[in-house]
């Protein structure tokens, strides 16, 4: 009768990950990380951008209280105040425009303050008055750049 012994023959079993395994693990990394830093880049520049569109608020409000009470009497005199700019973001604040023609709002960012936000990227609101009270509309160099 012929037997083998089944415990001289052992064999050896391999742990771990091969080398191929290895780089596609780092190719599939790689990709993930090209489509996420530009999507971040944007999150930001837009995260950044709401500091602009914050400051317009002030500059809104006083042509609408205007419009609604009459005070003052005209309200394309409303005088642009210091105070709107105040934020590192937003170098100037202006109204501008009739009631016939509408209001304008414009915020200019400064450059060089928030990765991704220029002084070409403006944020306009145009204000047109209806039935005492005033409805706005958004352009400017920001929703070309889509940050607003």
């Amino acid at each position: 009768m012929n037997t083998t012994d089944t415990n001289t023959a052992t064999t050896a079993k391999q742990s771990g990950f091969t080398l191929i395994e290895l780089m596609i693990v780092v190719a599939i990394i790689g990709i993930l990380a090209m489509i996420a830093l530009p999507a971040y880049q944007t999150y930001t520049a837009k995260a950044g951008f709401s500091e602009v569109v914050s400051a317009a608020g002030p500059a809104k409000t006083a042509v609408e209280i205007c419009v609604q009470t009459g005070i003052p009497a005209n309200c394309d005199d409303i005088a642009d105040q210091a105070g709107w700019a105040a934020g590192a973001l937003v170098n100037t604040v202006v109204i501008s425009g009739t009631e016939a023609a509408g209001y304008v709002v414009t915020v200019t960012p400064n450059a060089d303050v928030q990765s991704g936000v220029t002084a070409d990227e403006t944020y306009v609101l145009t204000g047109t008055v209806a039935n005492g009270s005033v409805n706005w509309a958004t352009s400017g160099g920001c929703t070309a750049a889509n940050l607003c």
